[in-house]
């Protein structure tokens, strides 16, 4: 357990960011299982619909370090490709 105030303080913070942080990967989640359902639908116009509403999100989270860049990479690559094999 945190001794010094200094600590204390730290520790109030770390908790409180890591529950801003999971409700933003939470989220992150939501709009990629929203593409998943639409591609599983086999509805292209929602897919690409969803897969550009999800971009961005995506991407921001990435630039704040909440996720991997290289996770936000490989998530809009997969979705991507899943759209693109539909249309085919």
């Amino acid at each position: 357990m945190a001794n010094t105030a200094q600590a204390r303080k730290r520790a109030r913070q770390a908790e409180s960011r890591r529950h801003h942080n999971a409700s933003f990967r939470s989220m992150v989640r939501t709009y990629i299982k929203k593409v998943d359902a639409a591609i599983v639908n086999k509805d292209y116009d929602a897919a690409t619909a969803a897969y550009n509403n999800a971009v961005p999100v995506i991407d921001r989270l990435a630039d704040k370090g909440i996720i991997n860049k290289n996770k936000a990479a490989r998530h809009k690559s997969r979705l991507n490709s899943s759209i693109k094999a539909l249309k085919a």
